[in-house]
């Protein structure tokens, strides 16, 4: 059966709304996929973190680490601001992380007044591996796609989100 034509769950909502409610129906179907197709990709992050028993703040963190390369570590005052926490809020999680061994804290080479937080070797292995099932499930999304298809749906997206990014941005 070729799946381009089959009927899906956004062919369902669109026919059960039409002539109800005002709307145009290929915006309607292309944001309603865009919504449940995030709603996969969230599914597929928690199953990633199920798998490997790591909470989204553990991953989060580590996340932010792992980004810097070796040796994966950051001020924890500039971990903070990009996760959005207090300094109190940031002690209590890195609390929780040290305890479980996923990271540590070392004193700023250069500078002693400084806190860093870095991966630990268990921490890594526990992030990478989170990664790999993330791309496990985002595989399993775009497998139906040819590489062209990829390509050409990525470029649809990035001129959609431009275009919202720069309406913002103004």
């Amino acid at each position: 059966m070729d799946t381009e034509y089959a009927e899906d769950s956004v062919d369902r909502h669109i026919a059960r709304w039409s002539g109800k409610v005002p709307f145009d129906v290929p915006t309607e179907a292309v944001i309603t996929r865009i919504q449940l197709l995030a709603k996969h990709v969230k599914y597929g992050k928690e199953r990633a973190l199920a798998e490997t028993g790591l909470q989204e703040f553990e991953f989060e963190t580590m996340h932010r680490l792992a980004s810097r390369g070796t040796p994966w570590r950051a001020p924890s005052a500039e971990l903070a601001a990009e996760l959005l926490l207090s300094p109190a809020g940031m002690t209590g999680r890195l609390d929780t992380l040290e305890k479980s061994g996923l990271v540590r804290r070392v004193r700023a080479l250069g500078d002693r007044r400084r806190v860093d937080v870095e991966l630990t070797d268990d921490g890594h292995r526990r992030w990478t591996e989170a990664m790999r099932w993330r791309g496990i499930a985002e595989a399993e999304m775009v497998d139906p796609l040819d590489d062209g298809e990829r390509a050409a749906l990525s470029a649809l997206l990035k001129r959609m989100l431009r275009h919202v990014e720069e309406k913002q941005e103004k």
